[in-house]
């Protein structure tokens, strides 16, 4: 019985996948590759540039392997065409385009990635691109995402730090992600944020999950065990960590080796997870091979299969073309000039603070004083903006940490200036010279903005409306003091005088 079953089971899989069928969809998928060619560079710097986001590397190798551990559903069902799925296609494509447009690479990475599966889908088709649904979507892992999570991670990561050591007993004063101990001084900075470990947690936690467990709700609470665990897990690591320098003096755990300890410790509670979750193994089972004379008569021709990945490609191909459109008809190739005779104020020399951002087309800076006090001016204004000169980015800060400038707190405001609401950010900056209130504004596509999603999609909107891509950074600072309402006061005057004066300036600069 065995020895008629595998002649019938490969019967099956040389009708089901033959060489012009693989051949096909391999052309398919490479020209996604070639088409989209500068998004797959852009996820490899990050790779190479980051050990957060390293294991990028070994994702399609995964991903590949669980495609080969699922080989014999190649031989039960046929590749068939599902010609819907370009419109998925489509869609990730126009998400790609409209990212590209508001300089925002992770989603044009996802977009991206998001289209190997939306183009298995179409020649594959619904029943064999679902029974491969896990491999597929694992790509998704490859792209670098989780820096969005670091702030929110950091600030979590210092309260349970500062309420565990206050519940031991020993006296803690707090300043934002600052604290200080009676033996030393502690900072909760991206390194101790633990999105590494909730990133590689995550991960595993769902690779495991699909190859351990068959039923939903299993590999739900496994997924969701291992969102929570590297959280809650980094909380008590950074918590042993104070106590270890607390208890020695600060001669243990306060240099390179707490990050080596760190990674010892997650080790130990990823092991201890993955242990308790193997009792609820279940062993996948195998579904019998259908017959081999039935399921050939099933069998698509590879002409059908290759229609499908030409209208794939076609689809995929149409939106770098797009964006490529857009950019000659935006591109405004004049220099940017910023006229600061336009402010109310004069300047009294340069700023003695300044934020760390891309370096722009242009700059307005300046010392300026209001209502008695020091005001500190930083406009930057980009145009032409790419992966070397944004706005809108990560990687801009406010607190300058060559200058030893760290952020204590931030929060979104809405002030009225002029009888009119403006959205702004107010930042809170911990200094070698003092603590400084800062205000924050973007101005893009004519307004001002202060929340940055918002203003990506402003940049792209006027992008794609061919008016380019211009936009500014507002930002001004003065000493915080001991009353922060004073120092709101100080900027309030500042910008009553000088706000219409500033969007004048920004808009002739936009004009030229």
């Amino acid at each position: 019985m065995l020895m008629n079953e595998t002649p019938a089971l490969a019967g099956a899989d040389t009708a089901r996948l033959s060489v012009p069928k693989i051949a096909v969809i391999a052309a398919a998928f490479v020209a996604l590759l070639v088409l989209y060619w500068s998004t797959a560079v852009s996820m490899v710097a990050v790779w190479n540039s980051s050990d957060t986001f390293a294991h990028g590397y070994v994702i399609a190798p995964i991903s590949l392997w669980l495609i080969w551990r699922r080989r014999e559903v190649f031989a039960r069902i046929p590749a068939a065409p599902y010609w819907p799925a370009l419109g998925m296609l489509a869609l990730c494509g126009g998400a790609w385009l409209l990212a590209r447009a508001g300089e925002v690479q992770v989603v044009m990475q996802y977009a991206f990635v998001a289209m190997f599966p939306a183009v298995a889908l179409a020649v594959l088709g619904r029943r064999l691109a679902g029974a491969l649904a896990f491999p597929l979507l694992f790509l998704l892992f490859a792209v670098p995402f989780g820096e969005a999570f670091v702030q929110p991670l950091i600030n979590f990561t210092a309260d349970f730090t500062v309420a565990a050591v206050r519940a031991t007993g020993i006296p803690v004063l707090r300043n934002g992600t600052l604290f200080e101990l009676p033996t030393g001084n502690w900072s909760v900075v991206e390194a101790c944020s633990g999105v590494r470990y909730l990133i590689s947690s995550i991960t595993l936690g769902c690779l495991y999950a699909y190859l351990s467990y068959r039923s939903i709700k299993r590999r739900v609470m496994f997924i969701a065990l291992s969102v929570v665990v590297p959280i809650i897990a980094n909380g008590l690591r950074a918590y042993m960590i104070v106590m270890i320098g607390h208890m020695s003096g600060m001669e243990l755990a306060t240099g390179v080796d707490h990050l080596i300890y760190g990674w010892l410790f997650f080790g130990l509670v990823m092991f201890i997870m993955f242990w308790i979750g193997s009792y609820w193994r279940e062993d996948e089972a195998i579904p019998a091979p259908a017959g081999a004379a039935s399921q050939a008569a099933a069998t698509p021709s590879a002409g059908s299969v290759a229609g499908v990945a030409i209208g794939a490609v076609l689809v995929a191909a149409l939106w770098p073309a797009l964006g490529a459109v857009s950019d000659k008809a935006a591109y405004n190739p004049a220099p940017v000039r910023l006229d600061g005779a336009r402010l109310a104020s004069a300047p009294a020399g340069a700023p003695a603070w300044s934020p760390e951002f891309m370096a722009p087309d242009a700059a307005l800076r300046g010392r300026y004083t209001a209502a008695g006090a020091p005001v500190h001016l930083n406009v930057l204004y980009y145009r032409n903006q790419g992966p070397d000169k944004r706005l809108i980015s990560s990687v801009n800060r406010v607190d300058k940490r060559a200058d030893n400038y760290r952020q204590t707190g931030s929060s979104g405001r809405i002030e009225t200036i002029g009888g009119k609401p403006l959205a702004l950010r107010e930042t809170r900056v911990k200094g070698p010279d003092g603590n400084y209130l800062v205000w924050h504004s973007t101005w893009v596509d004519g307004r001002f903005l202060s929340n940055d999603y918002l203003g990506k999609l402003h940049q792209a909107k006027a992008k794609l409306m061919m008016h380019g891509d211009d936009g500014a950074a507002v930002m001004l600072a003065t000493p915080l003091g001991e009353h922060p309402d004073a120092a709101r006061a100080t900027l309030r005057t500042f910008l009553e005088a000088n706000l219409a004066p500033l969007q004048a300036t920004l808009e002739a600069a936009r004009e030229h």
